[in-house]
């Protein structure tokens, strides 16, 4: 699964530092196809959802302003203020990892900044909460928390939610980015977790396009969202999708079993 992070990590570097005014986003999807092609590696997401209906036809979902998640990739123009979050996986000897990441295109408004800021931390919130012999709910609470402290008001997409990781992309448990007060699943070592908060500036209240896949929020307000593999390591966490592992943003709690 690091294998896989690392391959995740690259392909994020590249297309996020592609990200810019008069590309399109089929583009920035290339650039990831180049990343697995030069690794060996397959796509999480390409045909994803096949035996279930229209597989989705990028390697990197897409999404740009009020677009939140699982935009496909097309012939869309990046332009001067847009905010575009890139979610992309790679599979290495049947290990997936997933993250995403929001950048600006050129100048972006001071608003669309923080909101980009905010959502980045609060994953960072609920990575920091994992814990062998902690809980799902933990994670869930450390991102509301931190939300809710912040001066603005975000909408939370509550469809959507974070989830367990690796033999396959989508596992149990389900990581909510709020908290429920009920029982929720224990955590241990060994266990790998896709945290990824999801918020907007204005509702949590979404839509899905006609292609089945784009979602987009009911309001038109914009949305950001952030994700990494998380592993919880015999030494402390380990983020699998990030080229240093966590070290430098999780400190005393980072702890990896090796490059």
């Amino acid at each position: 699964m690091r294998r896989a992070g690392l391959v995740v990590a690259e392909g994020l570097a590249a297309m996020t530092a592609a990200a810019a005014p008069g590309i399109t986003t089929a583009e920035l999807d290339a650039i990831g196809r180049d990343v697995l092609a030069g690794h060996g590696a397959d796509s999480s997401f390409l045909n994803y959802g096949a035996d279930y209906g229209t597989g989705f036809p990028g390697v990197a979902c897409i999404s740009v302003n009020d677009e939140l998640v699982h935009g496909i990739p097309g012939e869309r123009v990046l332009a001067e203020g847009d905010i575009v979050s890139i979610d992309f996986g790679a599979i290495v000897e049947g290990w997936h990892g997933d993250a995403a990441r929001t950048v600006a295109v050129g100048r972006i408004s001071d608003e669309d900044s923080r909101l980009i800021d905010a959502t980045r931390e609060a994953m960072w919130a609920g990575a920091r909460a994992m814990r062998d012999g902690g809980r799902v709910g933990d994670v869930s609470r450390a991102i509301e928390t931190y939300v809710k402290r912040l001066p603005e008001r975000y909408g939370t997409l509550r469809e959507y939610t974070g989830h367990g990781i690796g033999s396959e992309m989508h596992m149990e448990p389900d990581v909510p980015n709020w908290y429920r007060m009920r029982p929720t699943p224990r955590l241990s070592v060994g266990m790998a977790l896709a945290i990824e908060p999801m918020l907007t500036t204005g509702s949590n209240q979404t839509l899905e396009l006609d292609d089945e896949w784009t979602v987009v929020s009911r309001d038109g307000s914009r949305g950001s969202h952030w994700e990494n593999t998380v592993a919880i390591t015999e030494r402390g966490l380990w983020v699998l999708t990030e080229p240093d592992g966590g070290e430098e943003r999780l400190g005393d709690l980072f702890g990896p079993l090796g490059d």
